[in-house]
């Protein structure tokens, strides 16, 4: 019986002496040491996720377009992909310029860049003003919130099926109005400048509510009694925007920006469903054109150009948070 007792005994101390050897070890990291380890996990999904497509992309866009059943991914050209589209040699392949700043309605790169900037500068403008308004107490401020958010909440296809019903020439009840008042031609959905104009005010329409929650998030966050301090100081309310609030409010600003930012570089779907990439070339439009027709180098080049972009707009976003922690934001 004392034999089995120590049988059983040791062998409960080998099955739980390394889990808690480990537990120990764990205890003993430093506290930074502890957040990487639980940032592990993380760090591994992201690399799989993220990374390795990232960089399974970057090889394709090396090779080049034609393919055989012996080299799928087609001969390996390094640049050359990336100087064709730069240089304009592409743009025959593509059916579109690539980046023509004489026809910027045309190409693919001024018109992601007048999309991106239209767009995220009149969101933000209208964001925070509906923040600041629903920040404020009255009546039916609940419902006005919930109203708030059903164009942000409408699918992309909703949304699309929407504005392309309005500017309809045949049955759209917004294009005679305002083709004659000269805003408009007469087939705004197939005009590309007017097309990218209902874009991106779809864009507006669906998205400024995404901006006014994220900063209405912000300026809940504000101490109130600084805004008592700086009434009883004498300060306008133009003083007390300029002094508390939009400094305050400036961090989640930030990440209310990168967001909409990064989603407006590679706007496809609002495109597509409202007009049709042909007539607004957008960058996630080339990469799908060319994917489908089975242009892998190409597709795959312009992909980490717009890979590169977001990557940049990251860094630029950074720099400023860490500008703000720095001035103790």
């Amino acid at each position: 019986m004392a034999t089995d007792e120590t049988s059983a005994t040791s062998n409960r101390r080998w099955r739980f002496g390394p889990g808690i050897a480990i537990l120990n070890r764990i205890e003993r990291l430093s506290e930074t040491q502890f957040v990487y380890l639980m940032l592990t996990p993380v760090l591994l999904l992201l690399g799989t996720m993220a990374i390795w497509p990232l960089l399974y992309t970057a090889n394709i866009s090396l090779h080049a377009d034609s393919i055989t059943t012996a080299n799928p991914v087609g001969e390996f050209v390094g640049l050359q992909n990336y100087m064709d589209l730069l240089t304009g040699q592409a743009d025959v392949i593509l059916q579109r310029p690539f980046l023509d700043l004489n026809q910027p309605f045309k190409s693919a790169v001024p018109v992601t860049m007048l999309f991106t900037v239209g767009a995220i500068v009149i969101e933000t403008v209208l964001g925070f003003a509906m923040a600041l308004v629903l920040d404020q107490r009255f009546r039916g401020r609940k419902l006005v919130r919930v109203g708030l958010i059903i164009p942000w909440a409408v699918p992309i296809v909703i949304q699309g099926m929407i504005f392309y019903l309005m500017f309809q020439p045949s049955i759209g009840f917004a294009v005679e109005p305002l083709h004659q008042m000269g805003l408009i031609s007469a087939s705004p959905l197939a005009t590309s400048h007017d097309a990218l104009l209902i874009t991106i005010v779809a864009d507006i329409w669906k998205q400024s509510a995404f901006m006014a929650l994220l900063i209405l998030a912000g300026l809940q966050s504000i101490d109130r009694s600084l805004y008592q301090v700086a009434k009883i100081s004498g300060a306008s309310k133009w003083q007390q925007f300029r002094t508390i609030t939009f400094p305050l409010v400036l961090p989640t600003l930030l990440v209310a920006l990168l967001f909409r930012t990064i989603a407006a570089v590679k706007v496809y779907g609002t495109i597509e469903t409202i007009s049709s990439c042909n007539t607004v070339p957008s960058l996630s439009c080339l990469v799908v054109s060319m994917w489908n027709a089975s242009r892998y180098g190409s597709a795959a080049a312009i992909a980490f150009i717009i890979a590169a972009t977001i990557g940049v707009l990251l860094i630029v976003y950074l720099i400023q948070f860490r500008k703000q922690e720095s001035m103790g934001v």
